[in-house]
Protein backbone atom coordinates (compact mmCIF):
# COMPACT_ATOMS: atom_id res chain seq x y z
CA UNK A 1 0.00 0.00 0.00
CA UNK A 2 2.70 2.68 0.63
CA UNK A 3 4.75 1.60 -2.29
CA UNK A 4 1.22 1.99 -4.45
CA UNK A 5 0.65 5.76 -2.64
CA UNK A 6 4.12 6.61 -3.39
CA UNK A 7 3.95 5.63 -6.77
CA UNK A 8 0.79 8.18 -7.35
CA UNK A 9 2.40 10.95 -5.37
CA UNK A 10 5.44 10.56 -8.07
CA UNK A 11 2.92 10.24 -11.16
CA UNK A 12 0.86 13.23 -10.07
CA UNK A 13 4.31 15.28 -9.56
CA UNK A 14 5.59 14.50 -12.73
CA UNK A 15 1.95 15.24 -14.32
CA UNK A 16 2.18 18.93 -12.82
CA UNK A 17 5.15 19.53 -14.02
CA UNK A 18 5.52 18.42 -17.31
CA UNK A 19 3.46 20.28 -20.37
CA UNK A 20 0.94 19.07 -22.22
CA UNK A 21 3.80 18.30 -25.51
CA UNK A 22 5.86 16.75 -22.76
CA UNK A 23 3.43 13.78 -21.82
CA UNK A 24 2.11 13.44 -25.38
CA UNK A 25 5.88 13.23 -26.37
CA UNK A 26 6.86 10.64 -23.14
CA UNK A 27 3.02 8.39 -23.69
CA UNK A 28 4.49 7.87 -27.20
CA UNK A 29 8.41 6.86 -26.06
CA UNK A 30 5.82 4.56 -23.39
CA UNK A 31 3.62 2.99 -26.45
CA UNK A 32 7.00 2.45 -28.65
CA UNK A 33 8.53 0.51 -26.13
CA UNK A 34 5.90 -1.49 -25.05
CA UNK A 35 5.50 -2.41 -28.68
CA UNK A 36 8.92 -3.32 -29.20
CA UNK A 37 8.95 -5.05 -26.06
CA UNK A 38 6.14 -7.40 -26.88
CA UNK A 39 7.69 -8.03 -30.81
CA UNK A 40 10.86 -8.91 -29.01
CA UNK A 41 9.09 -11.54 -26.64
CA UNK A 42 6.88 -13.09 -29.57
CA UNK A 43 10.09 -13.53 -31.72
CA UNK A 44 11.67 -15.35 -28.79
CA UNK A 45 8.39 -17.15 -27.97
CA UNK A 46 8.63 -18.41 -31.50
CA UNK A 47 12.27 -19.44 -31.25
CA UNK A 48 11.66 -21.48 -28.14
CA UNK A 49 8.53 -23.06 -29.31
CA UNK A 50 9.93 -26.31 -30.60
CA UNK A 51 11.58 -27.03 -27.37
CA UNK A 52 7.75 -26.35 -25.77
CA UNK A 53 6.45 -28.43 -27.89
CA UNK A 54 9.03 -31.45 -27.21
CA UNK A 55 8.44 -30.66 -23.33
CA UNK A 56 4.49 -31.04 -23.62
CA UNK A 57 5.06 -34.44 -25.74
CA UNK A 58 7.00 -35.87 -22.80
CA UNK A 59 4.55 -34.27 -19.87
CA UNK A 60 1.47 -33.14 -21.57
CA UNK A 61 0.27 -31.20 -18.32
CA UNK A 62 1.73 -29.73 -15.21
CA UNK A 63 0.30 -31.07 -12.13
CA UNK A 64 2.67 -30.86 -9.33
CA UNK A 65 4.13 -27.34 -10.04
CA UNK A 66 0.41 -25.74 -9.72
CA UNK A 67 -0.45 -27.76 -6.98
CA UNK A 68 2.01 -27.04 -4.91
CA UNK A 69 2.04 -23.49 -5.48
CA UNK A 70 -2.62 -23.27 -5.17
CA UNK A 71 -1.68 -25.34 -1.73
CA UNK A 72 0.58 -22.25 -0.71
CA UNK A 73 -1.93 -20.28 -1.38
CA UNK A 74 -4.74 -21.98 0.24
CA UNK A 75 -2.60 -21.78 3.25
CA UNK A 76 -2.05 -17.94 2.79
CA UNK A 77 -5.46 -17.07 2.67
CA UNK A 78 -6.26 -19.14 5.78
CA UNK A 79 -3.82 -16.84 7.45
CA UNK A 80 -5.41 -13.82 6.38
CA UNK A 81 -9.06 -14.89 6.90
CA UNK A 82 -7.68 -15.98 10.08
CA UNK A 83 -7.00 -14.47 14.12
CA UNK A 84 -3.95 -12.50 14.30
CA UNK A 85 -1.94 -10.52 12.44
CA UNK A 86 0.40 -12.60 9.77
CA UNK A 87 3.78 -11.31 11.21
CA UNK A 88 2.72 -12.23 14.37
CA UNK A 89 4.96 -15.26 15.89
CA UNK A 90 2.18 -16.98 17.26
CA UNK A 91 0.13 -16.81 14.79
CA UNK A 92 2.99 -18.26 12.30
CA UNK A 93 3.37 -21.05 14.99
CA UNK A 94 -0.20 -22.02 15.02
CA UNK A 95 -0.01 -22.21 11.34
CA UNK A 96 2.95 -24.37 11.42
CA UNK A 97 5.96 -22.63 11.27
CA UNK A 98 9.00 -24.36 12.35
CA UNK A 99 10.04 -23.85 16.20
CA UNK A 100 12.68 -25.28 18.45
CA UNK A 101 10.99 -26.35 21.26
CA UNK A 102 7.76 -26.92 19.18
CA UNK A 103 9.19 -29.03 16.19
CA UNK A 104 11.55 -31.02 18.51
CA UNK A 105 9.27 -31.80 21.49
CA UNK A 106 7.69 -33.64 18.99
CA UNK A 107 6.25 -32.04 16.36
CA UNK A 108 8.25 -33.22 13.65
CA UNK A 109 5.51 -32.69 11.12
CA UNK A 110 6.57 -28.71 11.14
CA UNK A 111 9.30 -29.15 9.09
CA UNK A 112 7.25 -29.97 6.11
CA UNK A 113 4.32 -27.99 6.99
CA UNK A 114 6.54 -24.58 7.61
CA UNK A 115 7.56 -24.66 4.07
CA UNK A 116 3.65 -23.69 3.02
CA UNK A 117 3.61 -21.04 6.04
CA UNK A 118 4.57 -17.23 4.15
CA UNK A 119 4.41 -13.98 6.40
CA UNK A 120 3.45 -11.33 3.29
CA UNK A 121 1.88 -11.16 0.26
CA UNK A 122 5.27 -9.69 -1.82
CA UNK A 123 7.21 -12.74 -0.19
CA UNK A 124 4.60 -15.40 -1.41
CA UNK A 125 4.37 -13.66 -4.58
CA UNK A 126 8.16 -14.15 -5.34
CA UNK A 127 8.42 -17.48 -3.83
CA UNK A 128 5.77 -18.30 -6.09
CA UNK A 129 6.41 -16.86 -9.54
CA UNK A 130 10.01 -18.45 -8.80
CA UNK A 131 8.93 -21.99 -8.60
CA UNK A 132 6.56 -21.40 -11.54
CA UNK A 133 8.39 -20.16 -13.68
CA UNK A 134 11.46 -23.11 -13.47
CA UNK A 135 8.97 -25.92 -11.82
CA UNK A 136 6.73 -26.29 -14.65
CA UNK A 137 9.47 -26.55 -17.29
CA UNK A 138 11.35 -29.01 -15.25
CA UNK A 139 8.37 -31.34 -14.18
CA UNK A 140 7.90 -31.61 -18.22
CA UNK A 141 11.66 -32.54 -18.67
CA UNK A 142 12.61 -34.56 -15.74
CA UNK A 143 9.31 -35.78 -14.44
CA UNK A 144 6.65 -35.28 -11.52
CA UNK A 145 8.20 -37.37 -9.05
CA UNK A 146 11.31 -35.94 -9.47
CA UNK A 147 10.34 -32.75 -8.93
CA UNK A 148 8.30 -33.94 -5.95
CA UNK A 149 11.06 -35.88 -4.30
CA UNK A 150 13.42 -32.71 -4.55
CA UNK A 151 10.80 -30.31 -3.53
CA UNK A 152 10.44 -32.08 -0.17
CA UNK A 153 14.11 -33.58 0.40
CA UNK A 154 15.38 -29.65 -0.47
CA UNK A 155 12.71 -28.22 2.22
CA UNK A 156 12.86 -31.09 4.70
CA UNK A 157 17.21 -30.18 5.09
CA UNK A 158 16.64 -26.20 4.73
CA UNK A 159 14.25 -26.80 7.18
CA UNK A 160 16.91 -28.87 9.81
CA UNK A 161 19.82 -26.41 9.17
CA UNK A 162 17.26 -23.31 10.28
CA UNK A 163 16.62 -25.44 13.37
CA UNK A 164 19.93 -26.13 13.94
CA UNK A 165 21.68 -22.38 13.50
CA UNK A 166 18.44 -21.19 15.59
CA UNK A 167 16.93 -23.17 17.79
CA UNK A 168 14.64 -20.90 19.14
CA UNK A 169 13.93 -18.58 15.94
CA UNK A 170 10.54 -19.62 13.87
CA UNK A 171 11.35 -20.65 10.65
CA UNK A 172 8.91 -20.55 7.66
CA UNK A 173 8.52 -20.15 3.78
CA UNK A 174 9.04 -22.14 0.96
CA UNK A 175 12.34 -20.59 -0.14
CA UNK A 176 14.57 -23.73 0.83
CA UNK A 177 12.16 -25.60 -0.92
CA UNK A 178 12.22 -23.33 -4.09
CA UNK A 179 15.86 -23.29 -4.16
CA UNK A 180 16.32 -27.19 -4.16
CA UNK A 181 14.07 -26.74 -7.64
CA UNK A 182 17.20 -24.16 -9.05
CA UNK A 183 19.18 -26.47 -7.98
CA UNK A 184 17.76 -29.13 -9.97
CA UNK A 185 17.56 -26.85 -12.96
CA UNK A 186 21.37 -25.80 -12.43
CA UNK A 187 21.74 -29.63 -12.13
CA UNK A 188 20.05 -30.11 -15.75
CA UNK A 189 21.85 -27.43 -16.96
CA UNK A 190 25.36 -29.10 -15.83
CA UNK A 191 24.22 -32.41 -17.31
CA UNK A 192 23.85 -30.51 -20.64
CA UNK A 193 27.53 -29.06 -20.86
CA UNK A 194 28.65 -32.93 -21.18
CA UNK A 195 25.92 -34.39 -23.44
CA UNK A 196 25.69 -34.06 -27.50
CA UNK A 197 23.62 -32.61 -29.18
CA UNK A 198 20.23 -35.19 -30.29
CA UNK A 199 21.24 -38.03 -32.41
CA UNK A 200 21.18 -37.76 -36.12
CA UNK A 201 17.88 -39.74 -37.31
CA UNK A 202 18.63 -42.99 -40.33
CA UNK A 203 15.66 -42.12 -42.69
CA UNK A 204 15.26 -45.62 -42.64
CA UNK A 205 14.23 -46.02 -38.93
CA UNK A 206 11.04 -46.85 -38.01
CA UNK A 207 9.82 -43.36 -36.20
CA UNK A 208 8.43 -44.65 -32.61
CA UNK A 209 5.41 -41.81 -32.00
CA UNK A 210 5.51 -43.41 -28.53
CA UNK A 211 9.20 -42.85 -27.36
CA UNK A 212 10.32 -39.90 -25.88
CA UNK A 213 11.86 -36.95 -27.80
CA UNK A 214 15.46 -36.47 -26.88
CA UNK A 215 15.25 -32.32 -25.28
CA UNK A 216 18.47 -30.21 -24.87
CA UNK A 217 17.11 -26.95 -22.92
CA UNK A 218 18.40 -23.95 -25.41
CA UNK A 219 20.76 -21.52 -23.96
CA UNK A 220 17.92 -18.65 -24.65
CA UNK A 221 15.71 -20.91 -22.17
CA UNK A 222 18.11 -20.64 -19.53
CA UNK A 223 18.70 -17.12 -19.86
CA UNK A 224 15.07 -15.93 -19.82
CA UNK A 225 14.62 -17.27 -16.29
CA UNK A 226 17.87 -15.87 -15.03
CA UNK A 227 16.22 -12.59 -14.31
CA UNK A 228 13.46 -14.32 -11.90
CA UNK A 229 16.36 -15.93 -10.48
CA UNK A 230 18.22 -12.88 -9.66
CA UNK A 231 14.94 -11.26 -7.62
CA UNK A 232 14.61 -14.93 -6.00
CA UNK A 233 18.02 -14.35 -4.73
CA UNK A 234 18.03 -10.88 -3.52
CA UNK A 235 14.62 -11.14 -2.05
CA UNK A 236 15.85 -13.82 -0.11
CA UNK A 237 19.38 -12.40 1.34
CA UNK A 238 17.22 -9.69 2.83
CA UNK A 239 14.05 -11.83 4.35
CA UNK A 240 14.67 -13.26 7.33
CA UNK A 241 12.12 -15.97 7.22
CA UNK A 242 14.71 -18.86 6.75
CA UNK A 243 18.55 -18.02 7.33
CA UNK A 244 20.47 -18.14 3.77
CA UNK A 245 22.70 -21.03 4.99
CA UNK A 246 19.65 -22.70 4.85
CA UNK A 247 18.35 -21.70 1.35
CA UNK A 248 22.28 -22.41 0.30
CA UNK A 249 21.68 -25.76 1.69
CA UNK A 250 18.06 -26.33 -0.33
CA UNK A 251 20.25 -25.67 -3.51
CA UNK A 252 23.09 -27.74 -2.80
CA UNK A 253 20.58 -30.47 -1.89
CA UNK A 254 18.83 -29.78 -5.31
CA UNK A 255 21.97 -29.83 -7.06
CA UNK A 256 23.15 -32.81 -5.64
CA UNK A 257 20.18 -35.15 -6.37
CA UNK A 258 19.72 -33.70 -9.93
CA UNK A 259 22.97 -35.03 -11.01
CA UNK A 260 22.06 -38.02 -9.83
CA UNK A 261 19.15 -38.19 -11.13
CA UNK A 262 19.40 -36.07 -14.59
CA UNK A 263 21.76 -37.86 -16.09
CA UNK A 264 19.80 -38.85 -18.90
CA UNK A 265 17.45 -36.60 -18.91
CA UNK A 266 17.78 -35.41 -22.23
CA UNK A 267 16.52 -38.74 -23.25
CA UNK A 268 13.82 -39.28 -21.12
CA UNK A 269 12.30 -38.51 -17.43
CA UNK A 270 13.84 -40.36 -14.60
CA UNK A 271 12.62 -43.56 -13.71
CA UNK A 272 10.54 -43.99 -10.56
CA UNK A 273 12.83 -46.97 -8.70
CA UNK A 274 15.84 -44.39 -8.85
CA UNK A 275 13.73 -41.69 -7.57
CA UNK A 276 12.35 -43.79 -4.94
CA UNK A 277 15.57 -44.90 -4.08
CA UNK A 278 17.18 -41.36 -3.74
CA UNK A 279 14.25 -40.17 -1.96
CA UNK A 280 14.67 -43.25 1.07
CA UNK A 281 18.65 -42.31 0.99
CA UNK A 282 17.99 -38.52 1.65
CA UNK A 283 14.79 -39.49 4.74
CA UNK A 284 17.50 -41.62 6.53
CA UNK A 285 20.05 -39.12 6.32
CA UNK A 286 17.34 -36.13 7.50
CA UNK A 287 16.54 -38.56 10.36
CA UNK A 288 19.95 -38.98 11.38
CA UNK A 289 20.71 -35.33 11.39
CA UNK A 290 17.34 -34.93 13.27
CA UNK A 291 18.23 -37.29 15.97
CA UNK A 292 20.40 -34.99 18.22
CA UNK A 293 17.99 -32.21 17.70
CA UNK A 294 15.70 -33.58 20.01
CA UNK A 295 14.08 -32.51 22.99
CA UNK A 296 15.06 -28.40 22.30
CA UNK A 297 14.00 -26.96 26.23
CA UNK A 298 11.74 -24.30 25.86
CA UNK A 299 12.30 -21.66 28.90
CA UNK A 300 9.67 -19.17 28.12
CA UNK A 301 7.24 -20.65 30.51
CA UNK A 302 10.11 -20.93 32.92
CA UNK A 303 10.98 -17.94 32.97
CA UNK A 304 7.30 -16.67 33.50
CA UNK A 305 7.02 -18.55 36.57
CA UNK A 306 9.87 -17.17 38.01
CA UNK A 307 9.05 -13.95 37.15
CA UNK A 308 5.44 -15.11 38.60
CA UNK A 309 7.46 -16.44 41.55
CA UNK A 310 8.60 -13.54 43.17
CA UNK A 311 4.90 -11.92 43.19
CA UNK A 312 3.77 -14.01 44.54
CA UNK A 313 6.44 -14.82 47.55
CA UNK A 314 6.14 -11.03 48.04
CA UNK A 315 2.67 -11.08 48.34
CA UNK A 316 2.66 -14.45 50.99
CA UNK A 317 4.73 -12.06 53.15
CA UNK A 318 3.29 -8.84 53.13
CA UNK A 319 0.31 -10.37 53.87
CA UNK A 320 1.59 -11.85 57.35
CA UNK A 321 3.76 -9.03 58.03
CA UNK A 322 0.60 -6.68 57.56
CA UNK A 323 -0.44 -9.49 60.70
CA UNK A 324 3.09 -8.90 62.68
CA UNK A 325 2.41 -4.95 62.55
CA UNK A 326 -1.03 -5.50 64.11
CA UNK A 327 -0.06 -7.94 66.87
CA UNK A 328 -2.03 -10.62 65.24
CA UNK A 329 1.66 -12.67 64.52
CA UNK A 330 4.68 -12.97 66.46
CA UNK A 331 8.14 -12.10 64.84
CA UNK A 332 8.42 -16.46 65.32
CA UNK A 333 5.71 -16.36 63.39
CA UNK A 334 6.21 -14.44 60.72
CA UNK A 335 9.82 -16.30 60.75
CA UNK A 336 8.18 -19.46 60.16
CA UNK A 337 5.85 -18.48 57.28
CA UNK A 338 9.09 -17.42 55.13
CA UNK A 339 10.65 -21.00 55.90
CA UNK A 340 7.59 -22.85 56.05
CA UNK A 341 5.75 -21.19 52.47
CA UNK A 342 7.89 -18.90 50.93
CA UNK A 343 11.47 -20.69 50.75
CA UNK A 344 10.06 -24.78 49.57
CA UNK A 345 8.73 -22.65 46.70
CA UNK A 346 12.01 -20.91 46.37
CA UNK A 347 13.78 -24.31 46.18
CA UNK A 348 11.28 -26.00 44.03
CA UNK A 349 12.13 -23.30 41.25
CA UNK A 350 15.92 -23.94 41.88
CA UNK A 351 15.31 -27.99 41.80
CA UNK A 352 13.19 -27.04 38.20
CA UNK A 353 15.98 -25.19 36.79
CA UNK A 354 18.90 -27.36 37.47
CA UNK A 355 16.90 -30.29 35.79
CA UNK A 356 16.83 -27.99 32.64
CA UNK A 357 18.12 -29.95 29.86
CA UNK A 358 19.15 -28.94 26.05
CA UNK A 359 18.26 -25.40 27.20
CA UNK A 360 19.62 -23.81 23.62
CA UNK A 361 23.09 -21.65 23.70
CA UNK A 362 20.95 -18.37 23.16
CA UNK A 363 18.92 -19.04 26.19
CA UNK A 364 21.96 -20.69 28.63
CA UNK A 365 22.54 -16.66 29.82
CA UNK A 366 18.67 -16.37 30.74
CA UNK A 367 18.59 -19.80 32.78
CA UNK A 368 21.86 -18.28 34.60
CA UNK A 369 20.26 -15.44 35.74
CA UNK A 370 17.21 -17.15 36.99
CA UNK A 371 19.49 -19.46 38.70
CA UNK A 372 21.36 -16.66 40.16
CA UNK A 373 18.06 -15.27 40.84
CA UNK A 374 16.51 -18.10 42.98
CA UNK A 375 20.06 -18.33 45.15
CA UNK A 376 20.03 -14.54 46.08
CA UNK A 377 16.53 -14.60 47.19
CA UNK A 378 16.53 -17.57 49.05
CA UNK A 379 19.74 -16.16 50.89
CA UNK A 380 17.78 -13.03 51.87
CA UNK A 381 15.14 -14.41 53.11
CA UNK A 382 16.59 -17.08 54.99
CA UNK A 383 18.79 -14.20 56.44
CA UNK A 384 15.47 -12.14 57.28
CA UNK A 385 14.22 -15.05 58.76
CA UNK A 386 17.39 -15.58 61.32
CA UNK A 387 17.29 -11.67 61.66
CA UNK A 388 13.63 -11.77 62.78
CA UNK A 389 14.05 -14.49 65.26
CA UNK A 390 17.21 -12.70 66.70
CA UNK A 391 15.20 -9.12 66.89
CA UNK A 392 12.52 -10.97 68.92
CA UNK A 393 14.67 -13.10 71.23
CA UNK A 394 15.61 -10.98 74.67
CA UNK A 395 19.43 -10.76 75.67
CA UNK A 396 19.62 -12.64 78.70
CA UNK A 397 20.58 -10.91 81.30
CA UNK A 398 23.25 -13.17 83.52
CA UNK A 399 23.71 -12.14 87.29
CA UNK A 400 27.43 -11.20 88.50
CA UNK A 401 29.11 -9.93 91.43
CA UNK A 402 27.96 -6.62 91.39
CA UNK A 403 24.74 -5.61 90.47
CA UNK A 404 27.05 -2.52 88.28
CA UNK A 405 28.92 -5.19 86.60
CA UNK A 406 26.08 -7.04 85.73
CA UNK A 407 24.14 -3.93 84.50
CA UNK A 408 27.09 -3.19 82.22
CA UNK A 409 27.61 -6.67 80.80
CA UNK A 410 23.77 -6.93 80.17
CA UNK A 411 24.07 -3.83 78.18
CA UNK A 412 27.15 -3.99 76.06
CA UNK A 413 25.72 -7.93 75.29
CA UNK A 414 22.57 -5.65 74.22
CA UNK A 415 23.92 -3.51 71.81
CA UNK A 416 26.12 -6.54 70.45
CA UNK A 417 22.81 -8.30 69.44
CA UNK A 418 20.96 -5.08 68.02
CA UNK A 419 24.41 -4.58 65.85
CA UNK A 420 24.50 -8.08 64.46
CA UNK A 421 20.68 -7.75 63.97
CA UNK A 422 21.40 -4.64 61.67
CA UNK A 423 23.91 -6.13 60.09
CA UNK A 424 22.32 -9.45 59.38
CA UNK A 425 19.00 -7.62 58.12
CA UNK A 426 21.53 -5.60 56.05
CA UNK A 427 22.88 -8.73 54.21
CA UNK A 428 19.31 -9.61 53.93
CA UNK A 429 18.73 -6.31 52.14
CA UNK A 430 22.07 -6.80 49.71
CA UNK A 431 20.96 -10.00 48.70
CA UNK A 432 17.14 -9.20 47.64
CA UNK A 433 18.09 -6.63 45.60
CA UNK A 434 20.87 -8.41 43.73
CA UNK A 435 18.41 -10.69 43.40
CA UNK A 436 15.62 -8.43 42.10
CA UNK A 437 18.83 -6.99 39.71
CA UNK A 438 18.79 -10.69 38.25
CA UNK A 439 15.24 -11.11 38.26
CA UNK A 440 14.90 -7.80 35.82
CA UNK A 441 17.40 -9.04 33.31
CA UNK A 442 15.22 -12.01 33.15
CA UNK A 443 12.23 -9.84 32.44
CA UNK A 444 13.89 -7.66 30.21
CA UNK A 445 14.92 -10.80 27.91
CA UNK A 446 11.07 -12.55 28.13
CA UNK A 447 10.00 -9.49 27.05
CA UNK A 448 11.86 -8.92 23.69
Amino acid sequence: MTTLILLAVVLGLGYRITTPEDRERLLAQFLETVKHTRKVAGQKRLESEPFREMLRKRTRFSVVTPALIALNVIVFIGMLRGAGALTDPETLVAWGASFGPKTTNPQWWRIVASMFVHNGFLQLAINMCALAQVGMLLERLVGRPTVVAVYMMSGIFAALVSLSSYPIGISFGASGAIFGIWGLFAAVLAWNVFQPDAPPVDPEDVIDEAAEPFIKIPLMVARRLTPMFVIFVLYNLVNDALPFSAELTGFVVGLVGGLILTKSANESRTPGPLVAAVGAVAFVVALACAVPLRGIADVRPEMASIVALEDQTSHVYQTAADQFRRGRLTAEGLAGVIEQTIMPKLQAADAHLKSLTRVPAENQPLVADAQEYVKLRSESWHLRAEGLRKAAAPTVRKVSRTDRESDESWRMRTESQYRGNLAMLGKAEGAERASLAALDRVKSAEQK
